[in-house]
């Protein structure tokens, strides 16, 4: 909690919480006019005036021209964020890749990384380690390009406190109360960089919120299709985390009493129904391997069921509509729970949607309340394996347009 703050110190909140609030206007509205800003924000001209030169100065902002539209009086000149000088970069590290995902201020992609790993053969802190090096090439990059990354976000398949920067549980990475953030920072050599971590499915709902194809959907669920299945909720434009931080762990639903056995140890959840190695072992058992050991190669093996089920192959295709069943049954209790306007699935999810999704569509009406699913959209995500990196970033860029991470000064010279 924060100490009791001095009359000094809280002018400096006060500024610093102004200019996130112009800040957010202008990325909302532009390109827009100075005058604009002073009506949409509600901040006298004198004080827009000073907040525009300030963050032109610091690189944040640029001035694009006149508006032609005006009639009257000298030409508006027109305000939009200025993506040459700062970016945020959100990483992810899952069961068979690691995702680095770079976007400058106004969230336009400066890079996009993907890289298959076997996170269980590496270990926590050989994950940290090649984590680390992701983030040490794409750091290096912007350099290159005289750009300065202001934080860093990491994604994880498991239980992430709110504060601490520790993996409570990451039972298919095999971790279990794991000091991420210590040991990226460690490993990265860089106290300069904000760091945050966060759980994928969380983040996956944030790429989607800011960046899928439901961009600004108010109440949206994303579920994850990998070889966890989590859930991330955004009820009024908001993520959804509990009280602890623990919320959206929608693959821990049991659907099936004494069901098969799922990587938390319980039986019947949803994800060891629908995830991806329960996939595979119901529709291709001969790529499976023993049960014992990890899955590796896995869009190899996804690519190789839907190869089969493309073919007509009746175990595969069997097996497949059987997964949509249980997706449908799992995702209408998310559909009765929260009654989002769009659940977007992603993932694994989307390379087999043309043999799961008719059956999951079929369950879910009979097992949703609600007249024609209470108004939502069952959508697929655009974003790929890329989504919750890209959530990361776009926290980094959220934290900074609610003033919980301080808008950089002028320091270094910007790009040019």
């Amino acid at each position: 909690m924060r100490p009791v703050s001095s009359g000094a110190v809280d002018f400096i909140d006060v500024r610093e919480t102004n200019l996130a609030v112009v800040l957010r206007f202008i990325r909302r509205e532009a390109p827009c006019s100075r005058a604009e800003v002073a009506a949409g924000t509600g901040l006298n001209k004198a004080t827009i005036s000073n907040i525009v030169a300030e963050l032109i100065t610091r690189g944040i902002v640029v001035e694009v021209g006149a508006s032609e539209e005006r009639r009257i009086g000298r030409p508006a000149v027109m305000l939009t964020l200025d993506g040459r000088r700062f970016t945020a970069l959100g990483l992810e590290v899952n069961v068979d890749y690691l995702s680095a995902v770079m976007v400058d201020l106004a969230e336009r992609d400066v890079l996009t990384w993907h890289e298959p790993v076997q996170a269980a053969e590496l270990g926590a802190e050989g994950c940290a380690v090649r984590l680390a090096d992701l983030a040490r090439r794409a750091m290096g990059e912007m350099a290159r390009q005289h750009r300065e990354v202001l934080g860093i976000t990491i994604a994880v398949p498991g239980l992430i406190g709110t504060s601490d920067g520790e993996v409570a549980e990451a039972p298919n990475l095999g971790w279990h109360e794991f000091p991420l953030v210590d040991r990226f920072r460690e490993q990265l050599d860089d106290s300069s960089v904000a760091l945050s971590l966060d759980n994928d499915a969380n983040l996956g709902a944030v790429g989607e919120y800011r960046r899928g194809a439901l961009a600004h959907t108010q109440n949206l669920v994303y579920l994850t299709g990998e070889v966890g299945v989590g859930g991330g909720v955004i009820i009024n434009g908001a993520l959804m985390r509990g009280s602890s931080g623990y919320g959206g762990e929608v693959g821990h639903i049991t659907l099936m009493q004494d069901g098969p056995l799922c990587g938390c140890g319980r039986r019947g959840c949803f994800e060891a129904l629908v995830g991806i190695g329960s996939i595979i072992q119901q529709a291709a058992p001969d790529l499976a391997g023993s049960t014992a050991q990890p899955l590796t190669d896995l869009a190899a093996k996804v690519a190789e069921v839907a190869r089969r089920a493309e073919a007509g192959d009746p175990r595969t295709t069997a097996a497949l509509v059987r997964v949509g069943e249980w997706l449908g049954r799992g995702s209408a209790i998310l559909l009765n729970l929260f009654n989002p306007q769009a659940l977007i699935l992603g993932g694994y999810f989307v390379t087999l949607a043309p043999w799961i999704m008719p059956p999951a569509r079929r369950t879910l009406a009979a097992h949703t309340i609600a007249p024609h699913l209470g108004g939502c959209q069952v959508a697929l995500s655009t974003l790929g394996f890329t989504a919750a990196a890209r959530g990361g970033a776009s926290s980094i860029i959220d934290a900074i347009d609610t003033a919980r991470l301080p808008l950089p000064r002028s320091g270094s010279a910007a790009h040019r």
